[in-house]
């Protein structure tokens, strides 16, 4: 019996060595990964600035998207209400402020369109991805402070929102073009510490997101000089996808022409080749721009399809070369 409570012993030590070894192994290829993550920005930085020079990264370790000790995540102010003349309601947004954020300083600021059905909490809320994600990269030095607007997309009656089809949504969520411009931004400027003009303002999103930030960004080339689409919608521009439907009721005959002034710093799309729906028109507004002549950084990404693990690698890079 001894001999067996011996051999049990020294079966769970030897146990207990392996996961304590694999922990270390895990630690030390993160640790490495959060390094070269680090010397990606060094290098970025000690060259011409250009940030389409860079090819953006699709293998951003999970660490990046985790809470860790030591760590400040900013201030995440909640359900933050302001009145909107589109909408004729009042709306809400949430407002994550950055680490050590003063407001004897200024910020520059990105707004954030969320996906099909979702609202202002999607993708910025208590300890979501973005948060832990923007935090870490703040701590390394992978990105710049900044304030973020996680802002939904519904403009009208709030007392209606459950009863809208699919159709009335989409129609609904074209008016957060205007709305983000015209009720939104004035608001946060007034509210909070922000740096205003084109080269302080950023916005993103993904899925219909994606198409309304295209929509918003082109619209008012003058306020936004950043600007995302992950998997962007239908919607943006005539294409033979979804032709006929809701979904293909284009903003834009086609897409405003940049001048000197106005064309964007930066101007990011992407989707993933296991995407189900929005791999044709995310290439063909790559297509179309590039006829055009409006610089952009499109990326067909083998393995990744529509849902949150793309948009996290999405936003690392967008946030990596914002500002």
């Amino acid at each position: 019996m001894k001999k067996l409570m011996m051999t049990a012993a020294a079966l769970l030590l030897v146990c207990m060595m392996l996961m304590t070894a694999c922990s270390n192994q895990n630690k030390t290829e993160n640790e490495a990964a959060s390094s070269q993550l680090t010397a990606s920005q060094s290098t970025l930085d000690q060259t011409s600035g250009d940030p389409y020079t860079e090819p953006n990264r699709y293998d951003i370790p999970d660490s990046m998207f985790e809470k860790k000790d030591g760590v400040d995540y900013g201030t995440l102010h909640k359900d933050v209400t302001y009145y909107s003349t589109i909408a004729g309601d009042n709306k809400q947004v949430n407002v994550l402020l950055p680490a050590g954020y003063d407001e004897s300083k200024s910020y520059p600021v990105t707004y954030v369109y969320h996906g099909f059905g979702g609202d202002h909490n999607t993708h910025l809320d208590t300890d979501s991805y973005l948060v832990l994600l923007y935090g870490n990269m703040l701590h390394d030095g992978l990105a710049k402070p900044q304030i973020f607007v996680g802002m939904d997309m519904y403009t009208d009656k709030l007392a209606d929102k459950d009863s809208k089809s699919d159709e009335e949504l989409r129609f609904i969520y074209d008016k957060a073009i205007e709305e983000t411009v015209v009720d939104l931004m004035p608001f946060i400027e007034k509210t909070y510490a922000v740096k205003t003009g084109r080269e302080n303002t950023a916005i993103a999103g993904m899925s219909e997101g994606g198409a309304k930030s295209l929509c918003t960004g082109f619209q008012w080339l003058d306020k936004f000089g950043y600007i995302g689409g992950f998997a962007p919608d239908t919607g943006v521009i005539p294409t033979e996808y979804y032709k006929g439907t809701f979904w293909n009721t284009p903003v834009f005959e086609k897409f405003p022409q940049p001048t000197a002034e106005n064309t964007p710093y930066y101007l990011y799309m992407t989707v993933g080749s296991e995407d189900p729906w929005n791999i044709d028109c995310t290439l063909y507004y790559r297509d179309q721009l590039n006829e055009m002549g409006v610089r952009n950084q499109t990326d067909y990404v083998d393995g990744f399809g529509h849902d949150e693990t793309f948009w996290r690698q999405c936003f690392y890079n967008f946030l990596h070369k914002v500002f």
